[in-house]
């Protein structure tokens, strides 16, 4: 099971009021159950094949220095960052043209993206309006919660 699915499950079942789920697939399982003190705990039954696809983190650490150059931003540019972790898409199937592009105008409510998290695509919107001066995700990447996805000016 990848980690990305079993990070989701962990996110999901902090976000939700469910105490434990357990997900099979073949004969790959994950439980995860939230303790009383409110700690989630987990409990791994993987197959012999699933452990080298658990120990590659350096994906994961990738996105940890995108915040240097978000340093160097402008007064006023303002940065939409992901609202929940899932898969970042550009436009809604692919090989379709991108919702938008650097140098795009975009209104407040326009749709900027799409993340799946579990299967649902959730579209991403505009909070203001101005003109994209970066796409700071690849689509078909992993995105994290709060993780800048587009800078408007």
């Amino acid at each position: 099971m990848d980690i990305r699915k079993v990070k989701k499950l962990i996110e999901l079942l902090e976000e939700s009021g469910i105490a434990e789920i357990e997900i099979k697939e073949g004969e790959e399982s994950v439980r995860i159950s939230r303790m009383s003190s409110g700690a989630a705990t987990q409990h791994f039954i993987a197959a012999p094949m699933a452990a080298p696809a658990m120990a590659a983190p350096s994906p994961v650490a990738a996105p940890a220095a995108a915040p240097p150059a978000a340093a160097t931003r402008k007064s006023n540019e303002y940065v939409v960052t992901a609202p929940m972790v899932g898969t970042f898409y550009a436009s809604s199937a692919p090989g379709a043209k991108p919702f938008v592009q650097i140098g795009d105008e975009v209104k407040v409510g326009q749709v900027l993206c799409i993340i799946e998290a579990m299967k649902m695509m959730n579209q991403i919107e505009s909070d203001k309006a101005g003109r994209v001066t970066s796409v700071m995700a690849q689509n078909g990447e992993p995105v994290e919660f709060g993780q800048p996805l587009f800078t408007i000016e």
